[in-house]
Formats: structure tokens, sequence, C-alpha cells
């Protein structure tokens, strides 16, 4: 056994990250075809120890990353920076989108009591100055698990003071209570992904809905004790530049002040294939685009994913936040 998995009493399934060969497949404006990955998605691995060193603390601490279990395309390099995004809640997720890698049981093993404790300890070791922390879906219990999500959030406060915390939640099945429960823990980042348009919902996502999303954002936006509010949109599972920009709107209606786009890449065969590879041009349309719609930060590209550099990207929202009231408190 390698010493990475001493820890790591998981069941292990091959997993394949090869793309559908789609012949018959248009051509479009700004995009390619599915097939060999386009240049812009070839990137040099970084060298070094710390890759190896954030997932032996991981296999320790007996935790799981969405990095690992997403089969995230930006693995080695955020781990070679000593960073990762937790998952909570343990590995299994209780839907199966068509989208997501992340393994699925009916009955997931009870929470781990430990588990808030074991991330702070976690964050500490990395030396986090900003912690990101997503959850699998819990639909087999009563609070669809929010009430584990806060005692995290509340962990990592009271033994990191200072780290900012940034969470990406299920939506609970539109359980209202959990939602407060998440929300009155206070994360500096709320962040629900509504994935794709709204068209293409009820073929990607198991359970959740486009119009839920919205709900659950608009809910954050308006919460008392208010968080930066965030989502994320995939490109690539035959969506339209019209329904991008549409659902661009809708997120700004929703009060998001951050917007993530990426490439969807299809984790192994018996997932949604995918349709198109977007052009990097095309990224920078809709970045531009929802700046000009009022989206305080919009971050784009192919390998950009949720909690991707989102240490730098709240960095950067916090000096437009500085910047904006240095601006009001001149024109007053």
């Amino acid at each position: 056994m390698k010493t990475s998995e001493m820890f790591d009493t998981r069941p292990r399934v091959a997993k394949r990250n090869r793309l559908p060969n789609n012949p018959e497949e248009k051509r479009e404006s700004k995009a390619v075809a599915p097939g060999r990955f386009p240049s812009w998605l070839h990137r040099k691995l970084p060298k070094g120890k710390s890759q190896a060193e954030t997932t032996m603390l991981m296999r320790k601490k007996r935790l799981f990353t969405v990095c690992e279990e997403a089969r995230c395309p930006n693995l080695t390099e955020c781990f070679s920076k000593k960073t990762a995004t937790f998952l909570a809640l343990g590995y299994q997720c209780t839907r199966a989108c068509g989208f997501c890698d992340v393994d699925w049981s009916k009955a997931p093993p009870p929470l781990d009591p430990n588990e808030p404790n074991a991330i702070a300890e976690s964050v500490i070791e990395l030396g986090l100055k900003h912690v990101v922390i997503t959850m699998v879906a819990r639909d087999d219990l009563s609070d669809g698990g929010a009430s584990q999500i806060a005692n995290i959030i509340q962990e990592v406060r009271r033994q990191c003071p200072g780290v900012t915390v940034e969470i990406l939640t299920s939506d609970f099945a539109g359980n209202i209570d959990a939602w407060s429960t998440v929300l009155d823990a206070c994360p500096d980042i709320f962040n629900y992904n509504i994935e794709t348009v709204r068209e293409l919902t009820p073929r990607v996502r198991h359970k959740a809905t486009y119009e839920r999303t919205l709900q659950f954002l608009n809910f954050a936006n308006a919460f008392p004790k208010r968080p930066l509010v965030k989502s994320g949109i995939m490109l690539g599972l035959g969506e339209t530049e019209e329904q991008v920009e549409e659902t661009i709107e809708d997120l700004k209606k929703a009060g998001c002040d951050i917007v993530t786009i990426g490439q969807y890449l299809q984790p192994r065969k018996n997932k949604l294939p995918v349709k198109a590879f977007i052009h990097p041009d095309q990224f920078e349309a809709y970045a531009q685009y929802g700046r000009s719609k009022g989206i305080l930060h919009m971050y784009c590209g192919p390998l950009v994913r949720s909690s991707y550099n989102a240490d730098q990207v709240h960095k950067e929202i916090q000096e437009k936040l500085h910047n904006r009231q240095g601006s009001h408190e001149l024109r007053t």
C-alpha cells in the first residue's frame, strides 16, 4: 500500500477521463467539437513535494476533498500550493447528478462528530487564510446536514481567528430552516451553484431546480447577516450564448456578487458527454457581459471551478468593495 493511501479505507473504482469522440457534432462559433482536448486545456504539471503532503494530511485527518472526489483538473496545482476544498458530510452523495463524479449512495454512513475539529486543525496545518468548504447532498438527514456545516464554520472561526470562510452548499431540498441555520453561522462567502442554464437543468441536475437555486440565492442576498453571494455555471453541455446570458442576468437579479464560469469535462463514460469545448475568447465575452450587467466579480475561463483560486477572488472582490466605498464617499 502506498503511504498516501494508508488512512484511506474507501472502496476505489477505476475512473476514466476520456471524452467521447463525436464526429457528427457541428462546430460552433467560439467552440470546438468534442474529441481530443484543445490546446487551451493542456497544462504543465507543477513540481515539488507539497502535493503529496496535502494528500497525506487529508488521509491523516480522515477528511475528503472535492478536488479528489470530483476529479478536478486543477487538483495537482492546488494541492501543490497546499490548498484544498474540503468535502464535508462524507464522500457519498444522495443525489446522482449527470455531471458529477462524487460517489452516490441512498444511505451514506453517519456524520463524523470530529469532522469540524479535523477541518479546523487542517486549516491550521495548511496555513490557509481563506478556506472553502463544500458538501455532498445529504437528503437522508432531516436538515440536510445544515447543522454540521454550521458547526464546521463555527469551529474554524474558534480555532482559526482571522481566516475567512467560504461555503458551497446543496439546496437542502428547499428547507428554509436549514438555509437559515447555515447563514446564521456567518460565512464570509455563500456559494450555491446554478450549474447550467434553465433549459438543461432537468437533464443535468438530479433533484435541484433552476428556480429553487435562484430562490436560495435571493434568500442569502436578503438575509440579515448577508454574506457575499456567489454562484457558478458550467459550459459545453449544449447551451446557447443567449441562454448563458439569460442565466447571468438571473444570477444578477438574485443578488450574486461573484459568478464563476468554467468548461464542463466529462469525468467518466456514464456521465453526460461534452457537447463542445468553449474557446477562451468566449469566456472573456461572458465575463464582460456579466460586468456590464453589474455583477461585481466575474471569474471565467476553461479551467475555472467554483473554488479555484478562491482566496485570490476574495482578495480582489474586497479591493473592489473598498474602492467602491471610497468612490461613494468621494461622491457624497
